[in-house]
């Protein structure tokens, strides 16, 4: 027996396709086949699977768990939850690794798996090497035992340990995601005034996309915090391991801007301490973390390769502007939002008590969103390595961690090409529009030099 995937769905951090599609049950079985051979041979003998919201998950999770068990292993069912839940159980149970099921924050019809094993993050060619393995029919085979263990009230009471926030009135969003339920435990155990929306699990995401990176999604959490006059709201994307926040005057906390709050009081305790951030976040932060004793380090976009440079770095703290926190300071060093969320309570407060004066003091600068165009994806790692060659003819100031970073005396700006998808991704910040207008101007100089140009936006 042997499987091949759409070669779309095998993806670098994750697998991920249409149901019905890109991606079925006999994709999930394969998945299962090959990971558990995988873990069987490293001397592994149990996984943890969970699954998000969607209506093909609990299909997508029959099938995983007999190809898990028929490659050998047990499997460990936590059953619905968030992603980080999947991460906490992986951590905590006697288990070899885990697999979430979940879309993350992609339409209904979507699904796939985020795996990590022994640990470690699994992805890129660890990923690649499952899709050689089901090609070739290299599994082992046996009768592993399959159990149900409920988790999600051990996790939350993991979230508020050692909580030492203040009261606070918070609005909630968790989009229809699958945080919802593990959202309404947590805000049972907080104190102060919680109202929280969307938390009834609806994979069909009736209200809005559970993405809150787009602006446009936070709609529904800026009018419940203007309405009631709460202090701060905070949502979470489909899947749980990417958070979004508003102050009391209903401007959005980036998730820059989040990390340079989160991290005054990890540097309070850990004084000198190296604190990531992704190529895509601004300048500010990385000169509020210096300010605050701390070594800043720009590192490549992507979750799984975050926690890997944390892990080599040993830093306690790392965030993406994609809104992924990750703590290893008093936690597991996992991507978790609904962990992120409990820690920024604990800082505003530690920081003064005001989210919306902790934005306030914030640098003033002007920048663009995330701009996504599509391009030919056999040209578009080209086009960045042709954008690199030119800027360094010129002798500009070009930081090469991740595509093309560079910085001028307006600002910076960026141009990288997505991992996932066939786009290219750039973004520009400066001190004021003007200086905004010749750095996007700049980049659209390169685009044109090698025959592109920023068409319509292209989604996540």
């Amino acid at each position: 027996m042997s499987h091949q995937f759409n070669p779309t769905s095998l993806r670098e951090y994750d697998i991920r396709g249409v149901v019905g599609k890109t991606l079925g049950p006999d994709d999930a079985y394969a998945v299962g086949r090959s990971f558990g051979t995988l873990i069987r041979r490293a001397g592994g003998a149990k996984i943890a699977v969970g699954r998000d919201g969607r209506a093909s998950s609990p299909e997508m999770q029959g099938a995983l768990v007999r190809g898990l068990t028929e490659s050998g292993v047990d499997v460990v069912r936590i059953g619905l939850g968030p992603t980080p839940m999947l991460y906490y159980a992986e951590a905590e149970l006697d288990v070899a690794g885990g697999i979430m099921i979940t879309g993350s924050h992609n339409p209904a019809d979507y699904n796939g798996f985020k795996m990590v094993c022994f640990g470690r993050a699994f992805f890129g060619a660890d990923i690649k090497n499952l899709g050689v393995m089901a090609a070739a029919g290299d599994w082992e085979t046996g009768e592993g035992h399959v159990s149900d263990e409920v988790v999600i009230d051990r996790y939350v009471e993991r979230l508020v340990q050692n909580f030492d926030g203040g009261a606070y009135r918070i609005g909630w969003d968790a989009g229809n995601g699958a945080a919802g339920p593990a959202l309404e435990q947590l805000i049972a155990r907080l104190p102060g005034e919680h109202h929280a929306i969307y938390t009834n699990v609806d994979s069909r995401f009736p209200n809005h996309h559970p993405d809150p990176t787009e602006e446009a999604n936070l709609a529904d959490l800026k009018a419940l915090v203007a309405e009631k006059g709460l202090d701060f709201g905070i949502a979470f994307d489909g899947d749980g391991d990417r958070i979004g926040a508003v102050d009391g005057e209903g401007r959005v906390v980036w998730g820059d801007q989040l990390l340079a709050i989160l991290a005054e009081p990890v540097l309070r305790d850990v004084p000198g301490a190296t604190i990531i951030a992704d190529v895509k976040a601004s300048q500010t932060l990385y000169d509020r973390i210096a300010d605050l004793g701390g070594r800043p380090l720009m590192w490549k976009t992507g979750h799984s390769l975050i926690k890997s440079k944390m892990k080599e770095t040993g830093a306690p703290l790392a965030g993406e502007m994609s809104g992924h926190i990750f703590f290893a300071h008093d936690y597991y060093g996992f991507d978790d939002a609904l962990y992120a969320a409990v820690r920024l309570i604990r800082a505003v407060t530690q920081l003064g008590g005001s989210l919306t004066a902790l934005r306030s003091a914030m640098p003033d600068v002007v920048n663009t969103p995330e701009m996504r165009f599509q391009v030919d994806e056999s040209r578009k790692f080209a086009v960045v390595d042709e954008v690199l060659d030119r800027l360094a003819a010129d002798g500009a100031e070009v930081d090469r961690t991740d595509g093309a970073r560079v910085n001028t005396a307006d600002g910076w700006w960026l141009l990288r090409a997505s991992n996932t998808q066939d786009v290219l991704v750039a973004r520009a910040e400066a001190k004021d529009q003007a200086g905004l207008d010749r750095l996007v101007a700049q980049i659209d100089a390169q685009l044109a030099l090698s025959g592109v140009e920023r068409g319509p936006q292209a989604a996540h």
